[in-house]
């Protein structure tokens, strides 16, 4: 081979490996994106277990604002105990999971936290559906299955972060639900809010007099009263009957 025949089948080969390299580059960029949830060794059914999360930006224009997850089934937003997260976030519970939100982070800047679940569920795994939103209003959803998450048969889905547990330990036990709000300190002793009116308890209240008729007036009034005027009635008439049969 000559030598301006090597240069040339060099210089095809160096381009078409660049193409080939932009491609792949360009192809994996948005499927390297995705959120994840670890704890290691985790097993069902331990309890205060440490869930680290991590969110990597897709977007080149505008920060990460927010992270909301919707929990599986068997942990409920009670469970959930806030450690730590970027600067400045907090974490908030909602009807479905929770959020942890606040300032916008940088372009490109991922997300990680931690929370602790008081006890996980007695399952294989877990998953964690999660909606990340950015501070110009774009949200996506990594709430796929895995089923659900091969997209175009090149891994361009959006999985949800899934966490496989070991078997549980010998002996290991739900625990009791996660208490409810304490009742508020204006409860009326007998337990019924101070804006509800407590029940009439018949027990305290005294008996009704059989002796009173409906005005209220006790009974042997008016019987005192009817005899009397029949003693004067019938002394009247006895006067009466007396005087004439003297006359």
């Amino acid at each position: 081979m000559s030598r301006s025949t090597l240069i040339r089948s060099l210089r095809r080969t160096g381009v078409l490996t660049s193409v080939a390299l932009a491609m792949a580059v360009a192809t994996a960029g948005p499927a390297a994106a995705h959120t994840e949830v670890e704890a290691e060794g985790a097993r069902a059914l331990d309890q205060n277990v440490a869930l680290t999360f991590a969110a990597e930006s897709e977007s080149g224009t505008a920060g990460i604002s927010k992270l909301e997850v919707i929990l599986p089934e068997g942990i409920s937003p009670e469970d959930i105990t806030y450690d730590e997260g970027p600067e400045g976030w907090k974490f908030a519970t909602t009807s479905r999971g929770y959020t942890v939100s606040g300032p916008k982070l940088a372009v490109g800047e991922d997300v990680e936290y931690v929370v602790t679940v008081r006890q996980l569920p007695d399952a294989k795994e877990v998953v964690f559906k999660t909606l990340q939103s950015y501070s110009d209003g774009k949200v996506d959803r990594w709430i796929e299955l895995e089923e659900e998450a091969d997209g175009d048969g090149h891994g361009h889905g959006h999985p949800a972060p899934r966490l496989e547990l070991k078997a549980a330990a010998p002996g290991a036990e739900p625990v009791s639900p996660t208490p409810t709000q304490a009742p508020s300190a204006s409860a009326s002793p007998s337990g019924t809010a101070s804006d509800e009116p407590a029940a009439k308890d018949s027990s305290a209240e005294p008996a009704a007099d059989d002796s009173k008729d409906d005005d209220g007036m006790p009974m042997a009034v008016p019987l005192g009263i009817g005899a009397a005027v029949v003693v004067l009635g019938g002394g009247a008439w006895w006067l009466r009957k007396r005087r004439s049969g003297a006359a």
